[in-house]
């Protein structure tokens, strides 16, 4: 085989270096561009933040407690069960992340202060506060709801929020950031899907929410509601419903599309704690498969 001629040779070596300096030149000029989005890219969505699920160890709050979880944050599981709440909080460290489990009954304005002390103690901030605890009425028209079954309602589904969200804004003001959400119901916009109490305590929390967003965009604290359509989830297991009220209510029922999964509705959570709803305030997001649309 002939051996390479000098001139070929030092063209070769010479090329290479033009190759190398242009390579070196690239990586210098747009490096930093594609590091950038790289990051962005593996970045969780809630990385180096703490959220606090109420009624989160089934259902709808438990899936948002396990997707938040697997987006980065560390989460506080908060429920009247607290085995079952450390069990969430369990199996969300197994997966590697961080979680504390806390029995907490939302009426007693007492246990909701512990509940923020004890996070606050543990993750030191709260992020994102997620109001998901909350109770059926059995479909109870006007007429026969009794004085017990009205206050038991208020007092999980709107004085539960409220206590909340009262001690989690002055964190969150402090911090001078902060997202809460409240699950509502498509309960919370329409008439006829629930029981007077229930109804009524869901479009209490869309006033809430609405109320809190406003008053608090300019200093970095949005709120907002997820109002769900049929979920399934276990929450009519041990329901007594009244057989005129749910006929009464359930007489739309043939229109809606189809059942939604936990999963679903966390995913609509996930937005909303997330920068990615940044402009998002002061809403609330129906997510019922389009049966409200009938």
């Amino acid at each position: 085989m002939d051996c390479m001629e000098g001139s070929d040779f030092w063209g070769l070596i010479l090329n290479q270096r033009k190759i190398a300096a242009s390579t070196f030149l690239f990586v210098v000029s747009f490096g930093p561009f594609f590091l950038t989005s790289l990051n962005r890219y593996c970045m969780k969505k809630l990385e180096n933040t703490c959220a606090l699920v109420t009624g989160a160890a089934s259902g709808i709050g438990k899936a948002i407690a396990l997707l938040f979880a697997e987006e980065g944050a560390k989460v506080v599981v908060a429920d009247l069960d607290a085995v079952a709440a450390e069990a969430v909080a369990h199996q969300i460290r197994h997966l590697g992340g961080h979680a504390l489990g806390l029995a907490c009954d939302v009426s007693d304005q007492q246990q909701v202060e512990r509940l923020l002390e004890a996070t606050l103690h543990e993750f030191g901030s709260l992020d994102v506060l997620v109001n998901n605890a909350g109770i059926m009425d059995n479909f109870m028209p006007l007429d026969k709801v009794t004085d017990v079954l009205w206050e038991k309602i208020m007092a999980v589904n709107v004085n539960g929020p409220f206590f909340t969200c009262r001690l989690a804004i002055v964190q969150m003001l402090k911090q001078g950031k902060g997202s809460i959400i409240n699950i509502a119901s498509v309960g919370g916009v329409a008439g006829a899907r629930a029981g007077l109490a229930y109804t009524t305590s869901k479009h209490a929390l869309v006033g809430m929410s609405k109320n809190i967003g406003f008053m608090y965009a300019q200093k970095g604290i949005r709120c907002n509601a997820i109002a769900p359509g049929g979920v399934t989830t276990h929450i009519m297991d041990d329901a007594e419903p009244d057989q005129e009220g749910a006929a009464l209510c359930s007489s739309g029922a043939g229109s809606m599309p189809r059942m939604g999964e936990a999963n679903e509705i966390a995913k609509v959570a996930l937005f909303l704690a997330s920068d990615d709803a940044s402009f998002v305030n002061g809403e609330t997001l129906v997510a019922d498969g389009g049966w409200l649309a009938y």
